[in-house]
């Protein structure tokens, strides 16, 4: 059996990945159940993963339900995203006092254990957005190097998912250490393991496994492939960057902003957006100085705050601006979409706006002026 040949592991298999995970120092962080949501936090076995867990999802809505098997990944994306460990939502970059810079950086290097195949595109994003350019972000970059990511391909799209149309899923691309497939028999949960590095192999090798029959290796390969026709939702075809800049008048950011209530709640769950304040903060004595980041939102009112006050005053301003970067002016930024199809935009959004459905209004528009035009 070559290296990088597919393995299988048990699900016993699954709890000596992770304990192999932490025998190497690493802080394993992962889906878990946590009041009426799964949400990502630090894991210490595998006994602590949503197995019998799925949700389901729809516009301003997400609720937890029992599932008939004992599936740990058979559930869509959660409120949270991997963003909050490589840029965390607040964090102190710089002090005055005599305990260092105090960033909060962890001793310990994270291993993200679950990552789906649009999270993992949105780590892609990230990467291009904070490390790529010619001033990267040290704190992001110290965090994202030591990462050891385990990935899982998706076999059971949420209602609101549309990775398979924004390209970045249900499979997982590139960019992974470890590749699981989650495989549910009736009572028997198996999951076919890739290595997609030289670590990835190594810790796979310390793993108790057998070699993948080629049958399970196709059924595996199938089960994703299915995965695509089983979206909830989908991006309408054709440019997309070029329908936005010429949709920029339409009367229909009016009619979003009727319904949207600016609260950003979009920008927070989105595992793209990367924006930031800062602030500086000092004690009574004037003796002890502070600065710290913490996540903005396009959606703030003084987000563009220049001298007599902000740019965007309207929220229809402020929609157009946030749907038009995310899905138009961020080719131009930084080579790709800043959107993968996750969907966590629309199931927490408290009106259920549809950013599909906002695209497709918006294409059927524009399909309409040309038809007038011509």
């Amino acid at each position: 059996m070559a290296p990088d040949d597919p393995v299988v592991i048990d699900a016993a298999g699954l709890g000596a990945l992770i304990a192999e995970l932490r025998r190497r120092g690493l802080r394993v962080v992962g889906p878990v159940v946590r009041g009426a949501a799964i949400v990502l936090d630090e894991i210490e076995s595998a006994e602590d993963l949503p197995y019998g867990w799925g949700v389901d999802v729809a516009p301003g809505t997400y609720r937890l339900r029992r599932r008939d098997d004992a599936a740990a990944f058979g559930h869509s994306a959660g409120p949270q995203s991997w963003k909050q460990f490589l840029h965390p939502q607040r964090q102190r970059v710089w002090t005055s006092g005599s305990d260092g810079a105090g960033t909060g950086e962890p001793s310990s290097r994270y291993a993200f254990f679950g990552v789906r195949g649009c999270d993992l595109s949105a780590i892609g994003v990230l990467d291009r957005v904070l490390v790529g350019g010619s001033h990267p972000d040290g704190s992001y970059a110290r965090r994202r190097d030591g990462a050891f990511l385990v990935a899982v391909n998706c076999t059971e799209p949420g209602g609101l998912c549309f990775c398979a149309s924004m390209g970045t899923g249900p499979g997982c691309g590139p960019g992974a250490d470890l590749v699981l497939t989650e495989r549910v028999d009736g009572p028997v949960v198996s999951y076919l393991a890739e290595a997609g590095s030289a670590e990835g192999a190594e810790v796979l090798a310390a793993v108790p496994h057998r070699p993948a029959e080629p049958a399970e290796s196709t059924a595996a390969a199938e089960s994703v492939r299915a995965a695509e026709t089983m979206m909830g939702r989908a991006m309408p075809e054709g440019d997309l960057r070029t329908l936005l800049i010429e949709s920029r008048e339409s009367p229909h950011w009016a009619q979003v902003a009727s319904r949207c209530l600016t609260c950003g709640n979009c920008t927070m769950v989105c595992p793209t957006c990367f924006c930031t304040s800062t602030s500086d903060v000092t004690d009574l004595t004037g003796e002890h100085a502070e600065r710290w980041t913490e996540w903005a939102s396009c959606f703030e009112f003084d987000f563009t705050f220049i001298h007599e006050g902000p740019v965007r005053q309207s929220g229809a301003s402020r929609y157009r601006h946030w749907l038009t970067h995310k899905l138009s002016s961020w080719h131009d930024q930084f080579g790709s979409s800043g959107c993968v199809g996750c969907g966590r935009c629309i199931a927490w959004c408290p009106t259920g706006i549809d950013i599909t459905e906002e695209m497709s209004t918006l294409a059927g528009l524009a399909g309409q002026d040309g038809d007038r035009d011509d």
